[in-house]
């Protein structure tokens, strides 16, 4: 049973996990990396997977200083370079149309499939393992204790390995035992409504555009695919949700039409669908002694902005970013008297930051939901189109470029 001391111990090895310890080794932090669930593998004559992410530019620049970007790229995906909001009442035509080269930018975000992004970074952490980095990898495995010290963290794997860790990064998702054992409370909005997924094929093929139409109960989004195929995400209430994945393909497809008013022609091909509960979780801290969240186990926001993953990149810069400072600064990073300090600034700028993002969508999502706000809606889209700081400010945040990104995010 191995008994060995590392700088991090990373919990979680999906997309956030595994890039965390990907940008921690690149700087020269010692890895323990622990994931409780076999590869989930990447075969691009399978159909497109149902989990697809909106990879922001600020995101790409990440993924790209790990080295897993260039993996992608060689794979299937989709930038698009055009956005279009719009909302579905009859009350007048209110619309919002956003262009990369509005805003100097050579794409507006691309379409990738998680499980393409997760295998590519494990592609590059097993190649750094090979070369000799200082990287031990547990998988699978769960943590069964945190033991609590004042010099380092103690970690008792499930299967009765025992490893130490100056830092414990909790990338283990929504319903972290991180988090939970850290002792971090967590406030949480049920919005009682899911999300439906699935891959479409209309009359037209998807020009490149991620189109989304807000209506009653939820807006309905389409990311293009690189086939011309769409990825649709579908807000519903829980009843009509229900009602939808019981329906048969045709009548499946029937129904998608008559929301996104034949925008690309008649919906032609549903492929499987699935649907999960909609929530906002916010994390209270995301930071405890010699212990730090990412990704969702600090947060998760509704999918309607597509800025989950992307929150969750900029969690992984940001905490390199604290640490590889207050590195260079002391000489032993990880005594309390400076670990503290470099994890309360941690806390405060990626919690702001998100928070910001989070009750952002919050609020757009309550404010598109009831029909009666209807000429609120269409009055805010105008605004928003007719002003260009305004606009700016929205492509910024959501490219994940603004001026309080982490510097990876924006290419620094």
């Amino acid at each position: 049973m191995s008994n060995h001391h590392y700088d991090v111990a990373v919990v979680g090895g999906g997309m956030v996990g595994a890039a965390s310890a990907c940008l921690l080794l690149k700087e020269g932090f010692s890895v323990a990396l622990i994931e409780a669930r076999q590869p989930p593998g990447f075969d691009e004559d399978e159909a497109v997977g149902l989990r697809v992410s909106a990879i922001s530019p600020g995101s790409q620049s990440i993924l790209g200083h790990t080295g897993a970007w260039r993996i992608i790229a060689e794979r299937r995906h989709c930038p698009y370079r055009r956005m279009h909001v719009e909302e579905a009442d009859d009350g007048g035509p209110a619309e919002l149309e956003l262009t990369a080269l509005e805003f100097g930018l050579e794409r507006l975000g691309t379409i990738v499939e998680n499980a393409s992004i997760e295998t590519a970074l494990w592609q590059v952490l097993e190649a750094r393992r090979t070369a000799g980095d200082p990287l031990e990898v547990h998988r699978p495995a769960r943590i069964a204790e945190i033991e609590p010290g004042e010099a380092a963290v103690g970690l008792v794997l499930d299967g009765g390995n025992r490893l130490s860790a100056a830092l414990v990064v909790g990338a283990d998702g929504p319903r972290s035992p991180v988090r939970e054992q850290s002792g971090i409370d967590q406030r949480i909005w049920h919005y009682g409504q899911q999300g439906i997924v699935s891959v479409v094929r209309a009359e037209r093929a998807n020009p490149g555009v991620a189109w989304q139409r807000f209506m009653e109960g939820g807006p309905l989004a389409f990311l293009p695919l690189s086939d011309g195929t769409s990825s649709i995400v579908w807000t519903r209430p829980n009843v009509e949700a229900e009602r939808l994945l019981g329906l048969g393909d045709e009548a499946f497809c029937e129904a998608v039409t008559e929301a996104c008013g034949e925008w690309l022609g008649a919906v032609e091909v549903c492929g499987p669908r699935a649907g999960f509960d909609l929530t906002m979780r916010l994390s209270e801290r995301y930071a405890a002694r010699r212990t730090a969240l990412v990704g969702d186990a600090a947060h998760v926001v509704h999918p309607l902005a597509g800025q989950g993953v992307n929150m969750g990149f900029l969690d992984a810069a940001a905490l390199v970013e604290v640490l590889a400072a207050a590195r260079d600064a002391h000489d032993e990073w990880s005594a309390a008297d400076v670990l503290d300090p470099a994890l309360e600034k941690y806390q405060r700028w990626r919690r702001s930051d998100a928070e910001v993002m989070a009750y952002g969508i919050h609020g757009i999502r309550a404010l598109f939901t009831p029909s009666f706000l209807a000429p609120l809606r269409r009055l805010g889209l105008k605004m928003v189109a007719q002003s260009g700081p305004a606009r700016e400010a929205f492509v910024r945040r959501a490219a994940g470029l603004h001026s309080d990104a982490p510097a990876l995010a924006r290419g620094a």
